[in-house]
């Protein structure tokens, strides 16, 4: 019986690696803004696993909050609605760009320079979490 609960759990363990092994993230900034003014994340998540994820949150250790938000135009009226979770496909890229999906982090926990590396986490609905460095970028920038 230890042997079978030992061989699931190494089973679990190589699903759970493989899980995150098949997500691959690139193009990570954080656009600055002067002094408290919230900071947005931008990325793109790639999934080339052959099940989809469920991407819930984010953490960074450099600001008190972080938050997924999604901007939309509708009617020529500019709006940003708060996003619990989304999901990302089997073989789906999903961008996190200005004018659609973003973080916002918000109350900065130190002081950040333009092309400091700020480290962070994206959370998924399955608990796991992967590893991201963003690179501090002024706000215009792309």
């Amino acid at each position: 019986m230890r042997r079978l609960v030992r061989l699931a759990c190494t089973l679990l363990l190589a699903a759970s690696t493989t899980a995150m092994a098949d997500l691959q993230v690139s193009e990570a900034k954080l656009r600055m803004l002067p002094g408290d003014l919230p900071a947005a994340g931008y990325f793109t998540l790639t999934n080339t696993g052959s099940q989809s994820v469920v991407l819930t949150g984010a953490q960074s250790p450099a600001f008190a909050q972080v938050m997924m938000h999604r901007s939309s135009l509708e009617k020529g009226m500019a709006s940003m609605q708060h996003v619990a979770q989304v999901e990302v496909p089997a073989g789906a890229t999903l961008t996190f760009a200005s004018g659609g999906y973003h973080l916002m982090l918000l109350q900065r926990q130190r002081e950040l320079a333009l092309g400091d590396r700020v480290e962070a986490s994206l959370l998924f609905a399955d608990g796991q979490s992967l590893p991201v460095t963003f690179t501090a970028v002024p706000p215009g920038a792309d």
